[in-house]
């Protein structure tokens, strides 16, 4: 196993003092929006080890946990580490205004992502149980049709922006319609879900949807998610239904449109890819697990709190503290993965999906998801290419994600009736 010079460095001593009071620190949204995090990340690596302090706003701090086995050990205690932002002290402070950014994360709904124990596991069996007993004949039939849907629109212009007119818009469509949601009111929602999750989580509309959907089952059940949850006995009301409904629309939201986007630039763009559709070796189940350990589309994931005083790779984390999980760099690991991408093929040890009873529970369908929408755009479209080089892609600017703006592509043009 091959190790980078900067991860052998040894870390400065770390003289213990509050999170609260330390200044001059990195901030996160330097890291994501590097042209290189790998790079931030073992500078931070060098200079504090696997857990770092970095600036998350201005006054605003917060502990970015870089390590694999460091970020599993977060995730899989939640007796230490809560996932209710009511237990950080910036919250309940009032030091964070409504109108930043890190306030969209902190107003907790009664769902299992906010919750913690017995309550946790009694919000989560619904949707897990839902996700695992999915008819994968069925689901694929619905992508396929998504999929096919969005590209008919685009087909005949012989150019087309991939992630606007395409991998952004297939898993809430795909959400939506396992939901039980209809296909006229999926495309009433369409603009308004890819505007942004703030105005997701706003629009009174979409709200007012999903009630009356809950409403419509409980009267009516049909084979979907929505009548399995309005029948669970796990959930407490309709409040909990709905709130569920809204987990199962947000897990779709970004994260697995970004996994579809990012898989379609390293088929579209890496020799190693494109060789496959002339015959060559990696195809696009290694794609998708490439990006999963390059590029994780939720490069860090805020969400855990100190629940007490404890200490985390020589880190004193006091009670209240934010702890924010690094995938992106707990993927980089060396301890965990070499830097040679072709011994990598097979190896699925990334930290993408997360860790702990806290894993997301729909890997299974949003791996199936993101391998046919980029099945279906590679094989659909004749002579396709992306039209700028690689390195002049852009992202969007996000603590969180590492999204790509656009993709832009050309092919040859042909009716929808004909393809």
């Amino acid at each position: 196993m091959t190790v980078s010079p900067q991860s052998r460095q040894t870390p400065q001593p770390f003289r213990p003092q509050p999170l609260a009071e330390m200044t001059g620190l990195t901030p996160l949204s330097q890291i994501v929006n590097s042209q290189n995090p790998q790079a931030v990340y073992s500078e931070l690596r060098a200079r504090w080890g696997q857990v770092a302090p970095v600036e998350l706003m201005p006054r605003v701090n917060g502990w970015l946990v870089m390590g694999h086995a460091e970020i599993c050990q977060v995730a899989r205690n939640e007796r230490l580490f809560s996932h209710d932002p009511r237990a950080w002290r910036e919250y309940t402070s009032g030091v964070i205004p409504p109108d930043a950014p890190l306030a969209a994360l902190l107003s907790p709904l009664e769902n299992a992502v906010y919750a913690d124990g017995e309550k946790h596991r009694r919000l989560r069996a619904p949707v897990e149980e839902g996700f695992d007993n999915l008819d994968e004949h069925r689901l694929r039939r619905t992508v396929e049709q998504v999929c096919m849907g969005l590209i008919d629109e685009f087909s005949m212009r012989g150019e087309a922006d991939l992630v606007t007119e395409y991998s952004a818009a297939i898993p809430m469509l795909v959400m939506l319609s396992l939901l039980g949601v209809s296909s006229e009111d999926r495309e009433k929602l369409r603009a308004t879900l890819l505007a942004g999750i703030e105005s997701y989580f706003a629009d009174d509309s979409m709200q007012r949807m999903l009630v009356d959907l809950v409403q419509q089952r409980r009267a009516q059940p049909q084979d979907d998610l929505t009548s399995l949850f309005v029948r669970h006995p796990s959930f407490r009301g309709d409040d909990e239904v709905l709130h569920a409904m809204m987990m199962v629309i947000g897990m779709g939201y970004e994260v697995t449109g970004i996994w579809i986007a990012m898989a379609l630039q390293l088929m579209l763009t890496d020799h190693r890819f494109t060789a496959r559709l002339r015959g060559g070796r990696l195809g696009i189940d290694e794609a998708l697990d490439e990006v999963l350990w390059r590029d994780p589309p939720v490069a860090n994931l805020m969400g855990r709190y100190a629940a007490v005083d404890c200490e985390l790779a020589g880190k004193s984390i006091r009670r209240g503290d934010a702890v924010i999980l690094s995938f992106a760099a707990g993927n980089a690991d060396f301890r965990v993965r070499t830097n040679d991408p072709w011994l990598e093929v097979g190896n699925r040890a990334y930290l993408s999906f997360s860790a702990g009873s806290h894993a997301c529970p729909a890997q299974r369908a949003a791996r199936l998801i993101t391998r046919l929408a980029v099945e279906t755009a590679l094989y659909s479209l004749d002579d396709i290419s992306v039209t700028v080089p690689v390195e002049k892609l852009t992202f969007t600017p996000s603590l969180w994600n590492r999204n790509l703006t656009s993709l832009p592509v050309r092919f040859t043009p042909v009716p929808a009736a004909h393809r």
